[in-house]
């Protein structure tokens, strides 16, 4: 497991999702949006995955997966290789099902005040009808690619 430095860990820390690529049967990719709920300077990073359908299938098949986050304002942005496995709900720490809860209760906050302040975006609170997890997946980091072009670092 590959350790994250700040840069990295503070990163994806910030990012509300993140692009997760995981394989098919037949070797294609599959690209999914899933939020962070915890992650880990030591290189394990706790996802959402609230409807269980192909990412989950494919982990089943094949442990490898990455997850990509972009700031297009800064230009800069991350890809974090390595192993994931599907995570039972019994078997996640009180502290995990509390970060998870947490970063929802924030998204709809954060939801309302854009609202309020007239910003365009979704009329209503899609994360407040958002299933409860049965599963997490947990991401153990192999590699970290740093997307951010070498001639702007």
């Amino acid at each position: 497991m590959v350790k994250l430095d700040n840069e990295v860990y503070d990163f994806f820390s910030r990012q509300g999702f993140v692009v997760v690529s995981t394989l098919d049967k037949d070797g294609s990719i599959h690209n999914a949006c899933k939020g962070i709920v915890e992650i880990d300077k030591s290189g394990k990073i706790y996802l959402l995955d609230l409807y269980q359908q192909r990412t989950l299938e494919n982990l089943k098949n094949n442990q490898q997966i990455s997850i990509t986050a972009v700031d297009e304002h800064s230009f800069s942005g991350y890809c974090l290789k390595g192993k994931g496995r599907v995570v039972g709900i019994n078997q996640i720490t009180p502290q995990i099902n509390l970060a998870w809860e947490e970063k929802i209760s924030s998204r709809i906050s954060q939801r309302i005040i854009k609202n309020i302040r007239g910003e365009p975006g979704h009329p209503r609170h899609p994360e407040a009808n958002l299933p409860k997890p049965v599963y997490m997946i947990l991401i153990e980091v192999k590699e970290i690619v740093d997307l951010t072009p070498g001639h702007i670092k």
